[in-house]
C-alpha cells in the first residue's frame, strides 16, 4: 500500500470547529484524510457539511469535500485513527472528561492548543496525559508559524509535531501534510509546546507597544528579548535551544507578533489604546490564550529562578498597574546580563 494510498483510507477526528480546528482539518483532507470535524452547534455543524463554509469563522474559504461536521461527539469519534484537539485551553479539561471514554484504544491525540492551564500550569499534552490517562507516546502537539485564515487559503507554510515517541511524531506529521503545509518532526515536545505559548505572551507586548504607537526599535528590541526570554524560560524547563530557534519559537514568534490576523497582537493592541482587560475580552469573538496564560507562565518561571521582564510587564498592563506606555521591557535588563541569555 502506498503512502498516498494509506492517507486517503485514513479517519480522523478533529474536535473544535473554530478558525484554527476548522482550518486543521482542512489540512488533514486536503492531505487525503476523511475528517470528522466536532462542532459544538447544531447550526455550525449543518452549515459546514451542507455548504463547505465555516462563515463565522473562516469567511469566504470554502472546505473540502473530505470534511464532515458534526455535533455529536459520539459519532465524531466513531473509528477515528487519530484524534485532534482544538478547543481553548482553559475548557480543555471539561471537555477532555466528557470524552474520555469515547476515544479509540492505542490512537494518537494530537493537541492543536497553544496555553498553558491556569489552575495547574500544566502544558495542553500534559493534560491529555492526566485525564484521558494514556501514555505520553500517544500524545503529540503541533506548534508553528500558523495563522489560521493564512493556512486556510492555501498559503505554503510549515510546522512542527513533536511526541517522545518519534513513531507518533512522524505518523501525525506525514498525515497532517498537504500540498501547501509541510510538517515536520521531533521529539522535543515541552520546547516545541512552550515555544507555542510563550510567543503568544511576547505578541499581546509587540500589540501594546504597537498600540501605544511606538515604533520599529522598540518592537524589534522586544521581538529580541523576547526570543531570549522564551528560550531561558524553555531550557530551564527541559527543551533544547534548537527548538526555539525554529518553526516552533521563532517562526511562531515572528508570524504572531507581527500580523494584524493574530489574536494576541490585536488583543495587546487594544490594550495599548487604552482599553481595561474585561473590554478587550469582551470585545473579541475568539479566544487569545496569552492573555490566560500570563500567571501561569510566571508561576512556572518563579519556580525555576527565571527572570522575564517582558512577561511581567505584560501581567502588570493586565491587572491596571502599569500605564500601556510605559511599557519597556528591554530596559529593565540586568546590563551585566550577557547578550542571548
Amino acid at each position: 500500500m502506498t503512502d498516498a494510498t494509506a492517507r486517503a483510507e485514513r479517519r480522523v477526528a478533529v474536535l473544535g470547529a473554530g478558525s484554527w480546528g476548522t482550518t486543521f482539518a482542512k489540512v488533514l483532507a486536503d492531505g487525503g484524510s476523511e475528517v470528522a470535524l466536532w462542532a459544538r452547534r447544531d447550526d455550525l455543524a449543518r452549515e459546514i457539511s451542507g455548504t463547505r463554509r465555516n462563515s463565522h469563522y473562516l469567511p469566504g474559504i470554502n472546505l473540502p469535500r473530505g470534511i464532515h461536521a458534526d455535533s455529536s461527539l459520539e459519532r465524531v469519534l466513531d473509528g477515528a485513527q487519530q484524534v485532534y484537539v482544538s478547543v481553548p485551553s482553559q475548557s480543555l479539561r471539561a471537555n477532555l472528561t466528557a470524552i474520555k471514554h469515547l476515544v479509540p484504544a492505542d490512537v494518537p491525540v494530537v493537541s492543536l492548543m497553544k496555553g498553558v492551564e491556569r489552575d495547574t500550569g500544566l502544558r495542553m499534552s500534559e493534560v491529555l496525559v492526566d485525564v484521558l490517562e494514556i501514555e505520553p507516546a500517544r500524545v503529540a502537539v503541533a506548534s508553528g508559524p500558523n495563522l489560521a485564515l493564512e493556512v486556510a487559503k492555501g498559503w505554503p507554510t510549515a510546522a512542527v509535531v513533536a511526541s517522545t515517541d518519534e513513531g507518533t511524531a512522524s505518523e501525525v506529521a506525514r498525515t497532517s501534510s498537504s500540498p501547501y503545509f509541510r510538517s515536520f518532526y521531533n521529539t522535543d515536545v515541552v520546547g516545541t509546546e512552550f515555544g507555542g505559548v510563550l510567543k503568544n505572551l511576547i505578541a499581546v507586548a509587540i500589540g501594546i507597544v504597537d498600540g501605544v504607537g511606538y515604533g520599529e526599535n522598540t518592537k524589534a528590541s522586544i521581538l529580541t528579548r523576547g526570543l531570549a526570554e522564551m528560550t531561558s524560560f524553555a531550557m530551564a524547563h527541559g527543551a533544547r535551544s534548537g527548538t526555539m530557534a525554529g518553526l516552533a519559537g521563532l517562526g511562531d514568534l515572528i508570524a504572531t507578533s507581527s500580523s494584524p490576523l493574530s489574536r494576541n497582537n490585536q488583543a495587546g493592541r487594544l490594550l495599548g489604546q487604552g482599553y481595561d482587560f474585561d473590554e478587550v475580552v469582551a470585545s473579541m469573538d475568539q479566544t487569545a490564550e496569552g492573555l490566560a496564560s500570563v500567571g501561569p507562565i510566571l508561576a512556572l518561571a518563579d519556580a525555576k529562578g527565571v527572570d522575564m521582564p517582558i512577561v511581567a510587564q505584560v501581567a502588570a498592563v493586565l491587572a491596571g498597574t502599569l500605564d500601556p506606555k510605559d511599557i519597556a521591557p528591554h530596559l529593565t535588563t540586568d546590563l551585566d546580563q550577557p547578550l542571548g541569555e
